[in-house]
């Protein structure tokens, strides 16, 4: 395969990704990881105004792996309280930067100034 094929290809793979990018819906909310608290919790500051435990749900515990200034997809629990949440989705960087040109995460670049 030639370095031409090859770009190609890794092209039409960021197109899918960008095509294949959740946005949140109703009752989910954007969030970035600040610190892996154990297990498959973690503490996540969401673009809500609210830090929330959220935990990788056991469907996706070995799919899933954050790392510290992740983007997450969080779903707050309807039970417990409004500081606990699932982790839904992990958004790639190219999936970041769609979001950023959708101007869905214009909370948290006015969050990080401070």
């Amino acid at each position: 395969m030639s370095r031409k094929d090859e770009i190609l290809q890794q092209q039409q793979q960021e197109l899918e990704e960008i095509r294949r990018t959740p946005i949140p819906r109703q009752g989910q909310v954007l969030g970035v990881c600040d610190q892996r608290v154990g297990g498959s919790r973690m503490m996540v500051r969401c673009l809500d105004g609210k830090k929330r435990v959220c935990r990788i749900p056991g469907r996706l515990k070995r799919k899933l792996w954050v790392r510290d200034g992740d983007i997450l997809l969080i779903e707050p629990w309807e039970l417990g309280g409004d500081d606990k949440g699932d982790v839904v989705f992990k958004y790639k960087h190219i999936q970041v930067e769609f979001l950023r040109k959708r101007g869905l995460l214009k909370a948290l670049e006015s969050q990080e100034e401070f």
